[in-house]
């Protein structure tokens, strides 16, 4: 059965995708001008099932891994309805079913994490490059009061793709890795399924599924899911439908180690 990422005559805005569509947008409620230095962007994402608010701080003019992206919005309310439904009506519940020790693969802002910390009173790692870790810890900090009433707790690290003494550094203790709008540059596939098999394919690790909310923008992107199959058996939990002006959707992938 053909999938998105198998439709090699699809054409594709990457441009237009990376936008939120303004109908999923969460409030804005500070910005500072645009000629500003370091300007930064301050949005509210709500999570009614726990009648809370998640703050996260961009900084667009830093570069993408301080800026939202629409699979990461998606992956949030997905979390936000698993807690707030019976567990046969959450098209997460077959992966995050007893699943608390969490590590978020480029965690940008950190929006996914945070809002899994709370929603699933998790123990959640952030992860990015060590240049994005600062704002990362800024938005950990500034969400403290909406985590640690439900029990979720967030620490910080720098994890490079590909780098196994990262991986070492920060340990293989968990059961679930999340990630959101990770497969865009097609030089980072490889690294990324590196940190991926150093993360999961190990006997003590044979149980641990990585859930990645992906929308596609390049044909190329195929390519990462064919390489991951090599060593995944990766499905499909959820296809939100596409936005107006949008051919496809954000879709909520599973992967699990083979074998």
């Amino acid at each position: 059965m053909a999938t998105q990422e198998d439709e090699e005559d699809e054409i594709i805005n990457p441009f237009t995708m990376l936008l939120i569509h303004e109908e999923d947008k969460p409030s804005v409620s500070a910005t500072l001008p645009a000629a500003a230095p370091n300007h930064h962007l301050l949005q509210h994402h709500p999570l009614r099932s726990i009648q809370s608010t998640v703050a996260i701080r961009q900084l667009p003019s830093e570069g993408l891994s301080f800026q939202l992206w629409p699979a990461a919005t998606s992956l949030v309310s997905l979390l936000d309805l698993h807690r707030e439904n019976p567990p046969s009506a959450s098209p997460l519940s077959a992966a995050l079913h007893g699943r608390r020790r969490i590590i978020e693969l480029g965690s940008g802002t950190g929006l996914v994490g945070i809002a899994a910390a709370a929603t699933l009173g998790a123990h959640v790692t952030l992860t990015d490059l060590p240049h994005v870790v600062p704002n990362l810890r800024f938005n950990a900090d500034a969400n403290a009061a909406v985590v640690g009433p439900t029990g979720g707790v967030i620490t910080v690290a720098p994890l490079r793709w590909g780098h196994a003494a990262d991986v070492e550094a920060i340990g293989r203790e968990f059961d679930l890795v999340l990630a959101s709008d990770v497969v865009y540059h097609d030089h980072l596939y490889e690294p990324l399924l590196e940190t991926l098999r150093l993360m999961m394919l190990s006997e003590r690790n044979g149980k641990m599924v990585f859930v990645m909310a992906h929308m596609r923008r390049w044909k190329k992107e195929s390519a990462f899911f064919k390489k991951a199959r090599k060593h995944f058996n990766v499905d499909v939990l959820h296809t939100d439908t596409p936005c107006d002006g949008s051919r496809v959707g954000v879709v909520v992938y599973r992967f699990v180690a083979k074998g």
